[in-house]
């Protein structure tokens, strides 16, 4: 609810604070004592058209601060949070300022923000019925979807399965539009991928082979090379077998220096062990040398083997090349992948049938369900347009009639095919016509009164605020609508702003607005009165007079009235 405002050089207001209460709220005052800036302000707060000639002459910014206890828990605070606004212990505080340059500026939890999301938030927090605000029930979609929730129960199963089928009529299409629309694209990659592959079948590469090809290559490229490395290296190491005792090879060289030490081991354990270690040295160099012979026998000089291999290495390189210098291991990857991806692409034309048989079905059960939408929501209609006109009747509209109207339009959207209007007919004979061109700006308040009391229940709001709800009537009718204001405020703060004692008499707390001596309203010409207060406004706004016996009794019976009926 809206538990306080702040007004600072709106119109005739110079400063002003409302402590707003649970319930029905009304604000009454002298004419011209800026009642409606009250209005004017609440409409600013929540996104309303900045006007810059509201702003008082000499003041320069008109500025509009409300305090809002909102549930920590609810969708608003989730959007105040996204914005980087914060909460004041549950308390969401909102400031909108317009300069008389036009220029305006708004703050959201502490944050600036756009306008606009002062007026997205407006849907959840207030609905505000004056002469110039924009309706909130005016909008096709509020209207279709407040008519969904007056049907309760009997549209939540149709429209479960509605919804549902919807939903995958939606993905069926999708698919068959990718498929169908893309069909010569999707051919053209089939055919890509199917030359790639079969080259890549055709060479058949294996995972590592160029790696293993370009050392082949080079061993049998320098094969007269190595083997006359190994030769050498092995003839120095132990040389001729036959001829060993003449030559000076390492084996025997190293043989040579072990006899010598192993004839004065005994002496040193120091040479001993140098002895030990020239003994494993000429172990190695031996093996070495064994290992060299058969290497220097294993190097064969093939031209045939090397030609051969040069062609594969070339044919590899070449598919690798193709595919944008990617490594082998890539390559063969990528075939695999494209593998996967060719016979998904052969088995389109099967897969369109299926989806064009798929989407046939849906279509038709689609149009069965979108159907009993319809017939449910055109009873509720008929019940909803009962009720309001029985409303109207006694809120001297007795001869108003309201039609809600359900056409089927034939354009499936998330919430069925139909498109929902609320129409007004304001006396007998009369063509039934949207509500902006049907009513009057005092009929529309009253047709909105009437249609927030049937939708209380149905479309809720924490609060309503209404300007002008009781132009044109007085008497019985101005007593009614006050019972059906109050009636209003049992689950919702309502706020009003009337000159009817017979509907102030019913709110839960009456807010008088006065001009100081210079014609402006200043932080004490709001007051919230008491009993006694509100016995001295009743009667003069019944008589004139605040001191008039007759008008002091007739007030007193009307606050007598109102307490009963509460």
């Amino acid at each position: 609810m809206v538990d306080e405002v702040r007004i600072q050089g709106l119109g005739v207001i110079d400063e002003a604070v409302l402590d707003l209460s649970p319930g029905f709220n009304v604000v009454t005052g002298e004419t011209g004592a800026g009642k409606t800036m009250v209005v004017t302000s609440l409409g600013l707060l929540f996104g309303g058209r900045a006007d810059p000639q509201r702003v008082r002459p000499g003041a320069g910014r008109a500025t509009v601060e409300g305090r809002l206890v909102v549930d920590p828990g609810g969708r608003v605070v989730e959007r105040v949070e996204e914005a980087g606004g914060e909460l004041d212990d549950d308390t969401l505080i909102v400031t909108r300022s317009v300069s008389a340059e036009g220029r305006s500026r708004a703050f959201l939890g502490g944050r600036s923000v756009p306008v606009s999301l002062l007026i997205n938030l407006a849907d959840e927090l207030v609905a505000v019925h004056g002469q110039s605000d924009q309706q909130r029930l005016l909008q096709a979609g509020r209207q279709r979807g407040a008519l969904d929730r007056y049907a309760g129960g009997a549209l939540t199963k149709p429209m479960r399965a509605y919804t549902k089928t919807y939903q995958r009529h939606r993905q069926v299409a999708a698919l068959l539009e990718e498929l169908t629309t893309r069909a010569r694209d999707r051919r053209q990659e089939a055919e890509l991928l199917r030359f790639n592959l079969e080259e890549i079948e055709k060479i058949d590469p294996k995972p590592g082979e160029d790696v293993e090809l370009a050392a082949e290559e080079e061993r049998l490229g320098h094969a007269d090379a190595l083997r006359g490395a190994a030769d050498t290296a092995h003839e120095a190491l132990l040389g001729d077998a036959a001829a060993a005792f003449e030559a000076a090879n390492v084996v025997s060289l190293l043989g040579q220096a072990r006899n010598a030490l192993d004839a004065v081991r005994d002496h040193d354990p120091e040479l001993a062990g140098l002895a030990d270690r020239l003994a494993e040295a000429g172990y190695l160099v031996s093996d070495v040398a064994t290992d060299l012979a058969a290497y220097a026998e294993s190097v064969d000089a093939d031209p045939a083997r090397l030609a051969a291999v040069q062609e594969r290495r070339a044919e590899v390189t070449a598919l690798t090349r193709k595919h944008h210098g990617q490594s082998l291991e890539e390559v063969l990857e990528w075939a695999r992948a494209s593998a996967a991806r060719l016979t998904e692409l052969e088995g389109d034309d099967d897969r369109v049938e299926e989806l064009r048989a798929e989407h046939d079905e849906l279509a038709e059960r689609l149009s069965g369900e979108a159907a009993e939408l319809t017939a449910v929501r055109a009873r509720a209609a008929e019940r909803f347009s009962e009720a309001v006109t029985k409303e109207l009747a006694a809120l001297a509209m007795p001869h108003a009639r309201v039609h809600v109207t359900v056409t089927p339009t034939g354009e499936y959207g998330p919430h069925g095919a139909d498109e929902v209007e609320v129409r007004l007919a304001p006396h007998p004979g009369a063509q039934p016509l949207p509500l902006h061109k049907g009513a009057s700006g005092g009929e529309l308040s009253r047709v909105m009164l009437a249609i927030e009391v049937v939708f209380a229940g149905a479309d809720p709001v924490p609060t309503f605020v209404f300007d002008e709800v009781d132009a044109g009537v007085g008497g019985k009718a101005a007593v009614e609508i006050g019972r059906r204001l109050a009636r209003l405020a049992r689950n919702a703060q309502v706020i009003v702003v009337t000159h009817l004692p017979q509907v102030a008499a019913f709110a839960d707390q009456h807010l008088l607005v006065e001009k100081s001596s210079d014609g402006s309203v200043t932080r004490s010409g709001v007051t919230a009165l008491d009993r006694e207060g509100r016995v001295r406004e009743l009667s003069r706004m019944l008589a004139g007079l605040e001191d008039s016996e007759l008008g002091r009794a007739h007030a007193e019976e009307l606050l007598e009235l109102a307490a009963q009926e509460r």
